[in-house]
């Protein structure tokens, strides 16, 4: 079996163009423009664009990865290292909305190990990018997975959140914002991944449509999400006024992430994710 995470350093629709902002570049936003008129289909508007074109512009960019923008969405998702910023990172996490503010979801493979417990000195750098951390370093405090994973790495529930350490005095949601937890959201969810491979110091990200691995698995084809990818949140349901989203669901659960670079998996974000949740934040 096979982690998404990098295992030697674990061991020591389309969401609007827009949802986490496309650039160019190899391997996992802006706001999407606001159209202020609504031209008959098939009508070019004074920029020459119909909804036909608008739907093709966006289906050109399903399943392709490019290199992740450094904006509000991006910025909830973090790079996991080992003890500070200076070394390995292995694995990616985000912020998802809590009550205390401190709460970040990622895979349980990569804060988890069912032989030993769970790994301590982690880290999460969101806003990770060639070596500089712009939001800061946070620990990892408490780590909350479910039983199944505890006793036997079930892959249907390879999930985990984690609070972290408070920094200056304030917690991790007041200086960035969250997503939004999603729960029982089907099988077919336009989403965007974004994450950080092991091999790179910039962030990617993917939109394409989740679809069904099985009742408790779901799947998406994104090119070149490597090593360190686990735990990459599937974000959902964009909203330019909060410029968050909805988790729905994060590499891992089959094949630990999945053993092609190009096909990704994820726990089904169902009951037992919405009652994990709330251990983690009761």
């Amino acid at each position: 079996m096979t982690m998404r995470g990098t295992r030697a350093a674990a061991g020591a629709l389309v969401l609007a163009l827009a949802t986490a902002g496309c650039t160019t570049a190899t391997r996992p936003g802006s706001i999407a423009p606001t159209v202020t008129s609504a031209p008959p289909t098939g009508t070019a508007n004074s920029h020459g664009w119909t909804k036909q074109r608008l739907r093709g512009a966006a289906a050109r960019h399903t399943g392709v990865t490019r290199t992740a923008k450094p904006t509000v969405l991006n910025g909830l998702v973090g790079a996991v290292f080992t003890r500070n910023a200076a070394g390995d990172h292995f694995c990616t996490a985000s912020v998802v909305d809590s009550a205390g503010l401190n709460l970040v979801v990622t895979a349980a493979h990569c804060v988890w190990d069912p032989k030993i417990g769970q790994r301590s000195d982690l880290v999460f750098v969101p806003g990770y990018r060639n070596g500089d951390t712009p939001s800061g370093v946070w620990p990892l405090l408490a780590v909350t997975v479910d039983d199944g994973w505890k006793d036997h790495a079930d892959p249907d529930v390879d999930v985990a959140f984690a609070v972290v350490q408070a920094q200056n005095g304030q917690q991790v949601q007041q200086v960035l914002g969250a997503n939004k937890l999603g729960i029982n959201r089907g099988y077919h969810v336009p989403v965007r991944v974004t994450g950080y491979p092991g091999s790179s110091d910039v962030p990617i990200t993917c939109a394409n449509t989740t679809s069904e691995q099985s009742a408790s698995q779901l799947r998406i084809d994104c090119p070149d999400y490597t090593g360190g990818t686990s735990g990459s949140p599937w974000v959902t349901d964009f909203d330019p006024a909060t410029r968050t989203g909805t988790v729905v669901g994060v590499i891992g659960g089959y094949q630990e992430g999945g053993n092609s670079p190009d096909t990704s998996y994820s726990s089904y974000f169902g009951d037992r994710v919405q009652a994990l949740y709330d251990r983690a934040t009761g």
